[in-house]
């Protein structure tokens, strides 16, 4: 990797890359370039990349705009990509001929640019990072993101509620490579098995909703579209130099494919939380739910939320009905669907009794999905049972015993107290060992399936 731009006398956003990437445990080597430097951070400095002791994979560039295209010139034969941090291009009415020079200077040289205008890649495969204490380890969930400062948020808050990365590429104005291409390499990438875009612009539209209908790998693909209104796409345009388009266009794209289109960056996780443990299956598309948890004001709020999203929350009749019925739980609790199991309940048999529900549940009324809820403060000082703990020995064991009947997540709802976060942190640590995705809400839940409903009606077979 080369990196320029960074400083001996001052903490440039440069340095800042390289201290990132060391103290992430990048495995190669880090060349800083600097016309004058013979040290930076403790590494070797060069004048140029025509100057490192070896071909550059990869460079970080944060100079001046205006001297970029020949600094990239200047490495031809020497730079495969370079990322280009710097701002001053097509987001910009005066930067739109510079922003020209520098794809025509790049394909000149046989490099492609990242950018510009962007913050960076995020590669825990490659020890690549940007964002300070981002997960090292490799995850599934691909990002492909023309916001900087959102894909820090992306990350941190998905490192927190559980979601891990393959990685993520921020595009800047995408003035070379395009969102689509960056697509191909995530429906290739064995490791990916969802792929999530904050999109500005697709770019190539046509090459865009090609890649999505056409690939033989295709995934599933959640995108967060920004500039949906007349004054988003004023913005996106001063942003990123967006073009964004008409809005129908992006509706009836998510009405025709694999993707999910969602409006919130909290809908984004959840969607890539749900997409990261459950699989799509478009022979069952999902739609009828079993709603299992404590709190019965909570369990009709959560079926009016699945409800609005398409999904049922219907009552249990025949066989299922009456195997739960005959297990004889104690008074105040209903098995009709919603389960609504006080907490009392739920430490019955020791604390396993929501093994015994699941196994009648699954086994005969065969849902396409069960949702579980609880109130962790309703389980703080009530005995040494702990069934949320052991919930996740239940459910493991449930899905091991009837495999492929039923999507399982989980809703682990906190009073917000320093303490229940932290138990919910654990939790959700967990939950994703064992592959059972959890949300912080009933509502959330309810809108992660339905996401991922959608993607399994378009998978499914025409005809």
């Amino acid at each position: 990797m080369a990196v320029l731009g960074a400083s001996t006398r001052e903490v440039a956003i440069a340095n800042t890359f390289i201290r990132r990437l060391k103290d992430f445990g990048y495995p190669g080597r880090i060349y800083p370039i600097h016309p004058q430097a013979s040290e930076i951070e403790g590494l070797v400095a060069y004048p140029s990349i025509a100057e490192a002791p070896e071909p550059v994979d990869y460079a970080c560039i944060a100079i001046g705009a205006p001297r970029i295209p020949g600094t990239i010139a200047a490495a031809a034969g020497r730079l495969k990509i370079a990322q280009v941090i710097s701002s001053g291009f097509g987001e910009l009415e005066e930067g739109r001929a510079l922003q020209d020079d520098l794809v025509a200077a790049a394909r000149t040289a046989g490099v492609r640019v990242l950018g510009p205008n962007c913050l960076g890649t995020y590669s825990p495969r490659g020890g690549l990072t940007f964002p300070v204490g981002a997960p090292t380890e490799t995850g599934t969930i691909g990002v492909i993101s023309q916001s900087g400062g959102l894909s820090t948020d992306i990350i941190k808050r998905g490192q927190w509620r559980g979601l891990r990365f393959s990685g993520l590429v921020t595009m800047g104005n995408s003035a070379d490579v395009k969102p689509h291409e960056l697509l191909d390499y995530y429906f290739c990438d064995p490791q990916t098995r969802a792929v999530g875009l904050y999109l500005e612009d697709a770019g190539n539209g046509r090459a865009f909703f090609q890649m999505l209908r056409d690939h033989p790998q295709r995934k599933p693909v959640v995108i967060l579209k920004g500039g949906r209104s007349a004054l988003g796409r004023a913005a996106a345009a001063s942003h990123t130099g967006a073009l964004a388009g008409d809005d129908r266009v992006w509706d009836a794209l998510a009405a025709q494919l694999p993707v999910a289109l969602v409006d919130t960056v909290d809908d984004f996780l959840d969607s890539l939380i749900a997409l990261q443990s459950l699989t799509p299956r478009p022979g069952r598309p999902t739609q009828d739910v079993v709603l299992f948890g404590n709190g019965g004001g909570s369990s009709v709020l959560g079926t009016d939320a699945f409800a609005r999203h398409g999904l049922a929350v219907r009552p249990f009749q025949g066989p299922a009905l009456a195997a739960l019925e005959a297990m004889g739980l104690p008074p105040g609790t209903s098995v009709a669907n919603p389960i609504d199991t006080p907490v009392r309940t739920l430490q019955e048999r020791d604390g396993w009794v929501a093994g015994e529900i699941l196994d009648h549940v699954l086994g005969l009324a065969r849902p396409d999905a069960v949702a579980i809820h609880l109130n962790l403060a309703a389980f703080v000082g009530r005995g040494s049972v702990d069934p949320v703990g052991n919930l996740f020995q239940v459910v493991e064991q449930a899905l091991a015993r009837w495999p492929g009947v039923a999507h399982v997540a989980l809703a682990l709802r906190s009073d917000g107290s320093p303490e229940l976060d932290d138990r919910r942190r654990d939790y959700r640590e967990r939950g994703r060992a064992i592959g059972l995705p959890i949300f912080d809400e009933i509502a959330p839940m309810a809108a992660a399936l339905a996401t991922l409903a959608r993607i399994e009606r378009r998978l499914a077979p025409q005809g």
